[in-house]
């Protein structure tokens, strides 16, 4: 299998390409080599590869940024992904992608299905959301992969952040209104190469870590996880306030994926586990 991999340097795409080396030749580009923004480098890459599997790791995920941003955020968020399809149908390749539970208003109070209707609060969410429909529209084969709260040992993430901070403060103000499933970078990644190596159903499916908790609830595991000496303490949303609405509620469910493909990522805190474990090296 001759795969074209985008985002290498990235959270999923660091794990991605370490995954996907047992299925063939994998061709990992970083943003040096391919601007997302760029459709022309799109096309052209694609045809120089020649791939039979193209997996999208690349994306626009500063969420806040994203509200000051919106035609960068849209471009390689929403019109690459199209490009990319394109491409994928003129070679025959399939394309796997992946989108966010942003795409979700929140409202909702039990997980959200494949086809429940989107309603995404923020630019992030709205241009993820564009760029599954762009995929969608296209007729290529692929697979969108929706997950959440992505984070792992490298990168600009969550568990990062808190980490950091832990050691600069006595105290953690974290928000405690909004419900999630944080998943692992290398949880994806080993999901997505099952999923090729056992070439099942193609289409759109969830994929995160089963159970939930709250950014609060989630911080406090990884203090506690990192043996840390610090207070966290929950606070409302609106008393953390930033450019970009979250959705208060964006569990997703993944009884599709388990059907489709006999697969589950585990729970988030034996991922958290496996992550701090990294991280201690």
């Amino acid at each position: 299998m001759r795969i074209l991999l985008t985002g290498r340097n990235g959270q999923v795409g660091w794990e991605l390409e370490r995954a996907l080396a047992s299925l063939g030749e994998v061709i990992a580009l970083d943003r040096a080599r391919l601007d997302l923004a760029d459709p022309a480098a799109i096309q052209r890459v694609v045809r120089d590869a020649r791939p039979e599997v193209i997996v999208n790791a690349a994306a626009y995920t500063a969420v806040d940024r994203a509200e000051s941003e919106p035609a960068l955020a849209s471009a390689v968020n929403a019109v690459a992904p199209g490009v990319f399809a394109e491409e994928a149908l003129r070679c025959g390749a399939l394309l796997v992608h992946y989108s966010t539970d942003y795409v979700f208003d929140g409202e909702k109070k039990t997980p959200y299905v494949e086809d429940d209707p989107a309603h995404p609060l923020n630019v992030y969410g709205r241009t993820k959301l564009e760029g599954e429909r762009a995929i969608e529209e296209s007729g290529c084969r692929y697979l969108i992969l929706r997950t959440s709260w992505v984070y792992g040992p490298r990168g600009h993430n969550f568990l990062r952040t808190v980490l950091r901070l832990a050691r600069e403060r006595s105290e953690l103000r974290m928000v405690d209104d909004q419900i999630g499933a944080p998943t692992s970078a290398a949880a994806i990644a080993l999901a997505t190469a099952e999923m090729l190596g056992r070439k099942g159903p193609e289409g759109l499916f969830h994929m995160t870590a089963s159970g939930e908790t709250t950014w609060c609830r989630f911080a406090a595991a990884i203090v506690e996880s990192n043996h840390l000496q610090v207070r966290v303490v929950g606070i409302a949303s609106q008393d953390y306030p930033v450019a970009a609405r979250r959705p208060s509620y964006s569990l997703l469910d993944n009884g599709k994926l388990k059907s489709g493909y006999g697969l589950t990522l585990g729970s988030w805190q034996h991922q958290l586990d496996e992550v701090v474990a990294q991280v201690h090296q």
